[in-house]
């Protein structure tokens, strides 16, 4: 895979930033204080976690998102099976300071169900880690920003910036990749795919996820 610098949107201006000033952009952004102040006169304030998501080992695949911090983590784990790892409907777990909570906890090996809010057992600054299918593992690192109260009547989880699609090219030509053969092997252009009379069935589309050419993801 290609390998440059990571940029990504942010959801209330559409302007584009780096993987590394997007946070401190979003403390600032003028668009997203114009929307709270609209806002706040007739929504209540809610407590949130501002949560920072991304592939532990393709960390070029991230999220800003802000969501409550009263949340269970099962609430968190549904988000990020539907955005960005939901293929077979494997298992998943998160694992907190040594604590595992998993979806469907095994008591043998001391495993928590995913009922525990997140304010009570995760703080500011704190780094967690997420697995998602325990034979081809999708792993996501997450990071604890800071925790605010902002005005919604909804307490829905919200994305405040995501990445830009990783720049992949095809490994026999250079073009812009658009499936991927082999678990990442190879990434192919559509004339490739062609050429060289690839089983379409072996193939999967080339999507902006971490489980990008795992198992049967297909960003659906």
């Amino acid at each position: 895979m290609t390998r440059y610098t990571s940029k990504g949107k942010c959801s209330f201006c559409n302007a584009i930033f780096s993987k590394g000033s997007i946070a401190s952009h979003l403390r600032t952004c003028k668009q997203r204080k114009a929307m709270l102040k609209a806002s706040g006169k007739k929504q209540k304030k809610i407590k949130f976690f501002h949560l920072v998501v991304e592939g532990r080992y393709l960390p070029e695949y991230w999220l800003h998102l802000l969501i409550p911090s009263s949340s269970p983590l099962w609430y968190l784990d549904n988000f990020l099976r539907g955005i960005w790892l939901e293929c077979c409907n494997h298992l998943s777990a998160f694992t907190i300071e040594g604590e595992r909570y998993s979806i469907s906890p095994l008591a043998d090996f001391d495993e928590k169900e995913m009922n525990a809010a997140l304010c009570d057992v995760l703080t500011p600054g704190m780094k967690f880690y997420h697995e998602y299918d325990f034979g081809t593992t999708t792993e996501l690192t997450l990071r604890i920003v800071s925790e605010l109260e902002s005005f919604s009547n909804s307490e829905s989880i919200q994305i405040l910036a995501r990445n830009n699609p990783p720049l992949i090219v095809c490994s026999f030509c250079e073009k812009l990749a658009t499936q991927c053969y082999g678990g990442g092997e190879e990434w192919l252009c559509d004339e490739c795919i062609q050429k060289y009379d690839y089983d379409e069935d072996m193939l999967l589309p080339v999507v902006n996820s971490p489980r990008v050419g795992m198992c049967g993801y297909t960003g659906q």
